[in-house]
C-alpha cells in the first residue's frame, strides 16, 4: 500500500503534572522523537500523528472525543511515559470509539547505571505507568492490543506495523457499501447471514440490487473504451486463439470487456467497495462475469461468489490491509482433494473467480462452457497459484456471534500439468495436516467461501478479531482434535455468559 496520508495514526502519552514542567517538557520531546523516528524509518502504512501529552481527566476526554470524531483518525497508540494515575483517562475510554493500540515501551534503552538517579527514575517510569494504565483497561474491560520491546526495536514496529495495517483495513469495513447482484444461492446456508447484525458489529452496509442495476451501464459504452480494454488484455494476458483479432471467439472477450466496463462503473458510481454475484441472477446477463471480478478483484475490490457477502466484505478488508505487500489476496473455495500417503492435498478453485493477484507465472485469458448459469461460455483467466505459506481465513455467522476461523497452510507447484482444468487454482497443504485440519473446519463451522492470502498472516487475523470484538479460531501446526473441540465447548461457554452480560 502506498503511505496512506488521508488516514493517521494518533500517539497519545500519557504523564501528569506532579514531577513539574521540567519533566513534562522531556515527556513531550521524548514523544516527538518516537513519532519522528518511527515516521522517517519504520515504513508504517499510515502516519504517526503526535498529540499533545495529557496530563488530566479533561484533556484525555478531548482527545478521545477528537479521534472518535475525525475521519482521518483510524486509531490510536497510547504510552505512559511516566507515572500516570489511570482513573484520569475513565472518562475518555469510555467514549473512544477507535482501536487502542498500547505500546509498552520506555525512551531509554538502557538502565545508565553510573549515573541513574531519582530524577532519571521520576522521568522513566514506563514500567510503572503502563501497569496502572493496563490495569484499568482490564478493569473497564476495554479491547486493545499490546505491544512490548523498545521503541527502536525491529520487533516492535514490526508488531506496531501489523497492527496499524489492521486499523486501516476495520476503518474500511467500517465505511464499507457491498453490493449483492442478485441474491444467495438458493438453499445454501452457510453464505447466508444476518446484515443488520453485521452492520452493528463491522458498519458494513449490504444491500441486494438486480443484475440491470449494471446492465444499464452498457447503454452509454464508447467502442473506444471497449477497444482499449481488450488491448489492455492483449497486453497483459496470453490470450488463447479463439479470442485473439480475427478468431472465432473474439466476441466472447468483447462482451467480457463491456461487462467489466460496466460493473466498475457500477460500483464507482454507487461507492462500493465489494460485490457479489449469483449464476441463478444472470437476468439479462449474456455470460457470467468471469474476468471482470477477478480483474476488479486485482484493483482491489472485495467479492464473493453466490451472494456471499460476508467474504466480500472479508476480502476487502484484507486487500487494504495487504495493499503493497508481496503475496496476493483472492476469493477462494476449498474444491477437491488429493488424497496420498505421504501427504494429502487441497485444490482450490472456483468456477471462474480466482485473483490474478496470486497466481505464478504467466496469466492465460481463455474461454470455456461453464455448465450452469444457462449462459454463454464466459471469459476468465488460468493460471497456478504461487506457491509458499499462506491463509485461508473465513467469517462465519454462528446465530449469536461471528466468528472468524483461520486455517495456516502451506501452496505448492502443482504435481502434474492441468491441461484440462479451465480454471485459476492453487493447491496446498493444511495445517497441521488435511485430515485434522479438515476436521477441526468442519466442526467449527467453517465455510467453503474463504479469502486466501499469501500476504497477510495469522497475527493480522488475530488483531482484526481483536478489534471487531469477535471469536477467532486457528486451526495450525500445533491443533489437535481433542484440544480444539475443548475450545470450541468452552468458547460456546464464554459467548453465553457475555451475551447474557456475565
Amino acid at each position: 500500500m502506498e503511505r496512506n496520508s488521508k488516514k493517521e495514526i494518533w500517539f497519545v502519552t500519557g504523564s501528569q503534572h506532579l514531577y513539574g514542567a521540567e519533566v513534562l517538557k522531556q515527556v513531550a520531546a521524548h514523544a516527538a522523537t518516537i513519532v519522528d523516528t518511527w515516521n522517517a524509518e519504520a515504513g508504517f502504512s499510515a502516519p504517526m500523528q503526535l498529540k499533545p501529552v495529557v496530563t488530566d481527566p479533561d484533556a484525555i476526554l478531548k482527545v478521545c472525543l477528537e479521534a472518535g470524531a475525525s475521519p482521518d483518525c483510524v486509531g490510536l497508540v497510547v504510552w505512559m511515559h511516566t507515572f500516570s494515575p489511570a482513573k484520569m483517562w475513565i472518562r475518555g475510554l469510555n467514549v473512544l470509539s477507535k482501536p487502542l493500540c498500547h505500546v509498552h515501551t520506555q525512551f531509554n534503552a538502557a538502565i545508565p547505571w553510573e549515573n541513574i538517579d531519582m530524577d532519571f527514575m521520576n522521568l522513566n517510569q514506563s514500567a510503572h505507568g503502563d501497569r496502572e494504565f493496563g490495569y484499568l483497561m482490564t478493569r473497564m474491560r476495554k479491547r486493545r492490543k499490546i505491544i512490548t520491546g523498545h521503541w527502536k526495536s525491529p520487533e516492535l514496529q514490526a508488531e506496531l506495523g501489523t497492527w496499524i495495517r489492521v486499523a486501516l483495513g476495520w476503518n474500511e469495513m467500517q465505511h464499507l457499501k457491498v453490493a449483492r447482484l442478485g441474491d444467495n444461492m438458493r438453499e445454501v446456508a452457510v453464505t447466508e447471514g444476518d446484515k443488520v447484525d453485521a452492520q452493528i458489529r463491522f458498519g458494513t452496509a449490504v444491500n441486494g440490487y438486480d443484475s440491470s442495476d449494471v446492465l444499464r451501464y452498457l447503454e452509454g459504452l464508447s467502442g473506444s473504451a471497449v477497444e482499449a480494454l481488450m488491448e489492455e488484455y492483449e497486453a497483459q494476458y496470453v490470450l488463447s486463439p479463439e479470442l485473439r483479432k480475427g478468431g472465432e471467439k473474439r466476441k466472447s472477450l468483447e462482451e467480457a470487456a463491456r461487462i467489466e466496463l460496466a460493473l466498475q462503473s457500477f460500483l464507482e458510481e454507487g461507492g462500493f467497495g465489494a460485490f457479489t454475484d449469483t449464476f441463478e441472477n444472470l437476468g439479462n446477463f449474456v455470460q457470467l462475469p468471469g474476468i471482470a471480478v477477478q480483474r476488479l478483484m486485482a484493483k482491489g475490490y472485495g467479492f464473493g461468489a453466490e451472494g456471499d457477502w460476508k467474504t466480500a466484505a472479508l476480502l476487502r478488508a484484507m486487500k487494504v490491509m495487504s495493499g503493497g505487500m508481496a503475496g496476493g489476496t483472492s476469493f477462494m473455495e476449498d474444491y477437491t482433494y488429493h488424497f496420498s500417503g505421504s501427504r494429502s492435498l487441497v485444490l482450490g478453485a472456483h468456477m471462474l473467480e480466482i485473483c490474478p493477484s496470486i497466481a505464478a507465472g504467466k496469466v492465460s485469458c481463455e474461454v470455456h462452457p461453464l455448465g450452469i448459469g444457462g449462459k454463454a461460455d464466459p471469459v476468465r483467466l488460468v493460471f497456478d497459484g504461487a506457491a509458499g505459506p499462506a491463509i485461508n481465513a473465513s467469517l462465519i455467522d454462528m446465530g449469536n456471534r461471528f466468528r472468524l476461523l483461520v486455517n495456516e497452510v502451506h501452496s505448492v507447484d502443482p504435481e502434474q500439468q492441468l491441461p484440462k482444468l479451465p480454471v485459476a487454482r492453487v493447491l496446498w497443504d493444511p495445517m497441521p495436516n488435511l485430515s485434522v485440519a479438515a476436521s477441526a473446519w468442519i466442526m467449527a463451522g467453517g465455510a467453503h467461501h474463504t479469502v486466501y492470502t499469501q500476504a497477510l498472516t495469522t497475527a493480522y487475523m488475530e488483531d482484526f478479531a481483536e478489534i471487531a470484538g469477535i471469536e477467532l479460531l486457528v486451526i495450525d501446526e500445533q491443533t489437535r482434535m481433542r484440544d480444539f473441540k475443548d475450545l470450541l465447548h468452552a468458547n460456546e461457554a464464554y459467548y453465553q455468559l457475555f451475551q447474557h452480560g456475565f
